[in-house]
């Protein structure tokens, strides 16, 4: 009894790695080669392989250069998304709108809305909640959303620009339905997740120890080692852009005096050129500010640049990766930063500082990783366990995306 148990047990555990696998090559290795990366014996591989067919988990198709009449024999075959297999819903919350996408296994995403908001906690939730229950069916495993602030273990999160204090994003998407996987709603800063997929899919996989900065109205910041960004006691963990690490002094709304953040972003750019800036206003206008005045660039590249120096003093990544506006402040301006950053460092760090590069994902990074938060939640032994006991819907097919014209995010549908 104890060896068949042992058995089961080994066969749920090798189901995982090989759906894990097939995720995180986003679908691109042949059978023989994830069955040499797992180390598995072919005719394991050919049976777990079948069962997850079985069971709507994967589907095989012909490798590329493969196909009828191009090859003799047996066509290599490629384990890809099953057609009615597990769809996780992401959503990234920012300031002015909100995205909405599905995504497969393997990291396929298809846009599904954008929608702007008012920037209050009822305002933004509760029409994305809507959006999630029109998309819903059996093949959702969960939702991913991605938010621009602290959130605690306790899923309450905290804007302190917007003026959100301990709100309840479950609560206020007001969603009744339990999905294949374990956990309904998962909910994660912006930068944490958009750390997470560069790890898993960008700038930052394989590499031991990183640092992700991610500049939007203001500028968040997240420590990555061995892949995994790192969090706090309670959640919230590296808060770079509540550090005095630009230079400034001015008043933050979250309380502190100096925040990095009020000298990088968006907000900065539109104070530079004596535009409206707070509350998640003028994303457009800053662009434009970014497109249109150099001045203003420069002073966000020479804050971006000193406190990156004081982070490298201090945890010595690698490598240091910039998403949103930093991408731009790198590109119009990188001499500035780099002019700001050098004598900063200690000069230890000078002999071999560490490269400073733009993300590989850009602005969708923060909606990949909420895609990432599910499937990690749902590839377990027990995620697959309930997806097979509650059978797929056998008349579901992939949500299709909705050309949506007054989106302020400015995204294409990611293929």
């Amino acid at each position: 009894m104890k060896s068949a148990t042992t058995s089961g047990e080994l066969r749920a555990h090798n189901r995982v790695r090989l759906l894990r696998a097939v995720h995180d090559c986003a679908a691109t290795r042949t059978r023989s080669q994830l069955t040499r990366d797992l180390n598995l014996a072919r005719g394991t591989a050919s049976v777990l392989v079948a069962g997850l067919a079985e069971d709507a988990l994967l589907h095989e198709e012909p490798a590329s250069g493969h196909t009828a009449g191009h090859t003799r024999g047996r066509p290599t075959q490629v384990p890809g998304p099953h057609p009615l297999g597990p769809l996780a819903l992401a959503a990234d919350v920012r300031e002015d709108a909100w995205e909405l996408a599905a995504c497969e296994l393997g990291g396929r995403v298809s846009v599904l809305e954008v929608q702007p908001h008012d920037g209050t906690p009822e305002g933004a939730l509760a029409s994305l909640g809507q959006a999630v229950a029109d998309h819903l069916s059996r093949r959702v495993i969960g939702l991913g959303v991605a938010l621009a602030g602290p959130v605690r273990h306790d899923g309450l999160v905290d804007i302190a620009h917007l003026g959100w204090r301990s709100v309840d994003v479950p609560r206020l998407l007001g969603l009744a339905w339990r999905p294949a996987g374990p956990d309904p709603v998962l909910v994660g800063n912006d930068t944490g997740l958009a750390a997470l997929a560069e790890a898993r899919r960008g700038r930052l996989r394989g590499v031991r120890v990183g640092l992700h900065l991610h500049v939007d109205f203001d500028l968040g910041g997240v420590l990555v080692v061995d892949g995994r960004p790192l969090d706090g006691a309670s959640g919230p963990g590296a808060e770079f852009g509540h550090m005095p690490l630009g230079g400034g002094d001015r008043p933050c709304a979250c309380g502190a005096t100096g925040c990095w953040g009020q000298e990088v972003g968006a907000n900065a750019l539109l104070r530079h050129v004596g535009l409206a800036h707070g509350g998640g206003r003028g994303r457009a206008q800053a662009e434009e500010v970014l497109a249109g005045s150099p001045e203003a660039v420069a002073a966000g590249a020479r804050a971006l640049g000193l406190g990156i120096a004081a982070l490298v003093n201090a945890h010595d990544p690698e490598v240091v990766t910039l998403s949103g506006h930093g991408v731009a402040l790198l590109e119009r301006a990188g001499e500035a930063l780099a002019d700001s950053c050098r004598p900063a460092l200690m000069a230890i760090r000078r002999e071999r500082p560490p490269r400073i590069e733009a993300a590989a994902l850009g602005w969708r990074a923060a909606l990949l990783g909420a895609m990432e938060s599910v499937f990690d939640a749902f590839l377990t032994p027990e995620g697959l366990e309930r997806w097979r006991e509650r059978g797929p819907d056998q008349g579901a097919d992939t949500p299709g995306s909705r050309n949506v014209t007054h989106s302020t995010l400015k995204r294409k549908i990611l293929q």
